[in-house]
């Protein structure tokens, strides 16, 4: 048995595929941690998602790597879609979770790459890059989050609309 939760609402499930593509092109996601004192922390942050991880970068210091070095199961949350539509008492939404278990990066060739990955997609063919990475090398660290499941939803709105395309 999977310690994972099968959702309720089979219907709405988005195919893994999906979910990876919208992890692909969002932009940001809120990390979930859990504290010391027993709190959940949800932190709204930037990512890049390549082969199943995904990967942050931070200060030194800090509330988020407090709580990564506490325990090291996560969740990420994703928010591709939310249309309110008031007149029918609902909202058009499409959004992905995943679960796993996030470390910060020690091996500096592994902490290199991956803020290479980060600033290619988010400041690609910019002038300068390989300066600012050197510059801020020391003064920041890498995270990586190791999915072990994935989860897309979708409202049941655009479920039906994409079966009425269909036919």
């Amino acid at each position: 048995m999977s310690e994972f939760r099968q959702m309720r609402r089979k219907r709405q499930l988005l195919s893994e595929a999906d979910s990876i593509a919208i992890l692909q092109k969002a932009t940001s996601g809120v990390l979930s941690l859990l504290t010391e004192e027993g709190y959940p922390y949800g932190v709204p942050i930037s990512y890049v998602y390549t082969h199943g991880k995904l990967y942050f970068h931070s200060a030194l210091s800090g509330h988020k790597l407090d709580a990564i070095r506490f325990h090291e199961k996560a969740s990420f949350t994703v928010i591709d879609k939310d249309d309110i539509v008031p007149e029918k008492f609902t909202t058009f939404f499409r959004s992905v979770i995943c679960f796993g278990k996030v470390h910060i990066i020690e091996d500096n060739e592994e902490k290199m790459q991956t803020l290479r990955l980060l600033s290619a997609r988010y400041c690609p063919d910019q002038p300068g890059t390989e300066h600012e990475i050197a510059s801020g090398f020391n003064h920041m660290c890498m995270i990586c989050f190791e999915i072990d499941h994935i989860s897309g939803k979708e409202s049941i709105e655009l479920v039906r609309a994409k079966e009425n395309h269909a036919k």
